[in-house]
């Protein structure tokens, strides 16, 4: 691991090859783990008024527990998610024929909303956790993105520079630039 400014960073994000392929993984990413998206505490004011502008995309059981309950939950290791229909897929997810897609996204293009999506979605397949007073970026190898890992490597594309967006989105645009050049030195001292 090294570290940038406040964030300790693990070495499986410097060398790994990525460019996420919908089409092949199905948006697996939406519809299995044990929650829905993890968010950021700061999240949900946008999250809760974007609401209104993704009913016109979901489903009906998807609706029924946005109704009831809310679009998000305290998870059973005192984070927070997105709610999940069915102990399955994120409340947010509706279907283009078998590929799950972003209801939050597509109002987000549609302009019928200014909340993009969850910054965690947006990382993925990269975790930003928190321990103690660390924030930690993991890279979580799940075997739905195999697909993802093989266009990376044959478009030469890192995981880094896919990522660059919501890295900069999160940190910033300086954080990403000293992020990209440590991300250099460490491949460099790791090579030797």
């Amino acid at each position: 691991m090294f570290v940038v400014d406040h964030i300790l960073v693990s070495d499986d994000l410097v060398d790994e090859r990525f460019s996420c392929k919908l089409g092949a993984c199905l948006g697996a990413c939406c519809v299995h783990g044990d929650s829905g998206a993890p968010l950021e505490a700061d999240e949900l004011p946008a999250l809760e008024a974007a609401v209104p502008s993704t009913r016109r995309y979901l489903r009906p059981e998807a609706l029924q527990i946005l109704d009831h309950s809310g679009p998000w939950e305290e998870t059973r290791k005192g984070g927070l998610a997105t709610r999940c229909v069915n102990g399955k897929e994120c409340v947010f997810v509706t279907y283009s024929g078998p590929v799950a897609q972003c209801a939050l996204q597509k109002a987000y293009i549609a302009g019928r909303s200014s909340f993009k999506k969850p910054i965690s979605c947006e990382l993925f397949p990269v975790r930003a956790e928190h321990y103690g007073t660390y924030e930690v970026l993991n890279y979580e190898r799940v075997s739905h993105c195999d697909p993802g890992r093989a266009d990376g490597t044959r478009k030469g594309i890192s995981l880094v520079d896919y990522l660059k967006e919501p890295l900069v989105r999160k940190y910033g645009e300086e954080w990403y630039e000293r992020f990209t050049q440590a991300c250099q030195d460490r491949r460099v001292a790791l090579a030797s």
